[in-house]
């Protein structure tokens, strides 16, 4: 199968790539490159020792995605491009609505012109709003709690609705938890452009000594040690459950939608103390108030996933720490070191 990846030089997308190619299926990569490097699409040749076909292209741009479209043959996308940062989005919510909004718009326009009806998207745990409990399950209220949640919320309406109306399309939606680590051969991983808005890098650039100490956003939430708590996915893990998803999208037609995590959540401060154990690193932190948009405990309940995809996370947290640490070691200046 020829599988067209959006964002194909992020974090997300490189490990899909890998693990896509790993499987045997022709690769695409589409990026515009504005939160990614160019180098990471070379890094994901090394790790595959295949060629990859790349094309510096925005999604919102419906001339540039059709050209991608019209040179390849496409049997299906995975749709990982989009801004992706909680705080960011609830101080830049036009930004957030008009550009994930818009990317999902048009490649659901080029697709259908192409006679292309087969998606698998990024979505996101994000839409499930606050939980009134956990673990969290794909039949539970949908409600958001940031401008981001709500992107992909409205993005999950629009490809139920495209579905639904056109004859033979299927698309999963897979709604990811909390995606850390790195590839184990170190040669990609998170490279955030400035500071990171994720937990994981921050922690493994503090430990490098990049930064000098961690924000906790709040330890008075209704947790064991009142840090939040949320399910955190090793990527490799994460990129596998979309070779899953692709494997599948011939089973039936119509929109599903499967949480991928590990149905387990981990604190903050455990997040920390995990890393420090992986990187033989201190990780000093201080405590600072609530962040706009955050919520308490987030951890899925995978079991749907693992039954109608045939995928589970079978890595742990502390592999995740250990390949972030040998990214971050490898690679101090991230891709731009080349």
């Amino acid at each position: 199968m020829n599988v067209l990846v959006t964002g194909g030089a992020g974090y997300i997308g490189t490990h899909v790539a890998v693990e896509l190619s790993n499987a045997g299926h022709g690769v695409v990569l589409l990026d515009s490159l504005a939160n990614s490097h160019a180098e990471a699409v070379r890094r994901v040749e090394r790790v595959t020792g295949r060629e990859v076909a790349f094309h510096t292209a925005d999604c919102t741009d419906p001339v540039a995605v059709d050209r991608v479209f019209t040179k390849h043959t496409v049997d299906a996308v995975v749709h990982c491009a989009g801004l992706k940062a909680v705080g960011e989005s609830t101080e830049q919510p036009v930004r957030y609505y008009r550009t994930n909004l818009n990317a999902v718009l048009t490649l659901c326009e080029v697709m259908h012109a192409h006679g292309v009806g087969a998606m698998v998207f990024s979505s996101s745990a994000t839409v499930y709003g606050d939980p009134e409990t956990v673990p969290i399950t794909e039949d539970m209220p949908l409600a958001v709690a940031n401008p981001y949640g709500a992107t992909k919320l409205f993005a999950e309406q629009v490809l139920a609705d495209t579905t639904a109306a056109t004859s033979g399309w299927s698309v999963i939606a897979l709604r990811y938890f909390n995606p850390i680590g790195a590839h184990p051969s170190g040669l990609i991983g998170e490279d955030p452009h400035g500071v990171p808005n994720n937990l994981f890098p921050y922690i493994s650039q503090v430990a490098a000594g990049k930064r000098d100490k961690l924000s906790v956003f709040g330890d008075d939430y209704d947790t064991p040690d009142g840090t939040g708590v949320r399910d955190y996915l090793h990527i490799v893990d994460l990129a596998r459950a979309h070779v899953a998803a692709v494997e599948h999208l011939a089973d039936a037609s119509g929109y599903r939608a499967y949480n991928i995590g590990t149905g387990t959540g981990v604190s903050v401060l455990e997040s920390i103390r995990a890393f420090e154990r992986a990187s033989g690193r201190r990780v000093p932190y201080e405590v600072t108030a609530r962040r706009p948009g955050d919520i308490a405990t987030c951890y899925a309940d995978p079991s749907a996933a693992e039954r109608d995809l045939g995928w589970r996370a079978e890595l742990s947290v502390e592999q995740a720490c250990a390949d972030a640490w040998r990214w971050q070691s490898a690679n101090p200046n991230g891709f731009a070191g080349g």
